[in-house]
């Protein structure tokens, strides 16, 4: 089933999400809704929280950077589910890249991140990984990592050009946005 994907302004997106355990219930279908959803938006990333889910639960399919000119051919393939993720080193220089979201539908702005990370989670198997990522697979996942530490990746860029965005974020929350995809907007007059 599509889910509604909540827009900028919702306080879900701005909270910490609650760790999970093997008993959560319709688990499995909530992961294969947010597959549904983030493939209709054509996202390569969705985080419960933007699904109204405060919990730590994340998808990823970065598969489309493979096939981009200068795509990175790991993502090939690179589809993963990630509960209760820690991530416990990032290093490197950070690198520049302009990030979307799909809560925040219109806007891209060049967000710095370190370019290699390592990871611990578990699948919705509960099996459990630990990963070393690089290049596009670490900057989509500390993408979604920050949706369910309660972060966006506006709260990366400079403070000068969030007050510039006012607006559009404004408009955003409003529902004044053209989307091809569900949304829940927070601010739409009733």
């Amino acid at each position: 089933m599509i889910l509604p994907i909540v827009a900028y302004g919702d306080p879900v997106l701005k909270k910490k999400a609650q760790e999970i355990n093997e008993d959560f219930p319709d688990l499995q279908q909530l992961v294969d809704d947010m597959f549904a959803t983030m493939n209709n938006a054509k996202g390569v990333g969705l985080a419960a929280p933007q699904v109204g889910q405060s919990i730590r639960l994340f998808i990823v399919d970065a598969s489309p950077f493979a096939e981009e000119e200068d795509g990175d051919p790991l993502c090939a393939g690179f589809k993963r589910v990630f509960i209760n993720p820690i991530i416990f080193e990032e290093e490197g220089e950070e690198w520049p890249f302009e990030e979307g979201c799909l809560s925040i539908p219109g806007l891209r702005e060049e967000v710095m991140r370190k370019p290699k990370i390592k990871i611990e989670y578990y699948d919705e198997k509960w099996d459990l990984y630990e990963e070393e990522l690089d290049g596009f697979r670490a900057r989509v996942v500390q993408h979604e990592y920050d949706h369910i530490e309660g972060k966006l990746f506006l709260d990366r860029i400079s403070a000068v050009r969030r007050l510039l965005l006012q607006g559009k974020l404004a408009d955003i929350s409003r529902g004044d946005v053209e989307v091809n995809y569900k949304m829940k907007f927070p601010k739409t007059k009733k």
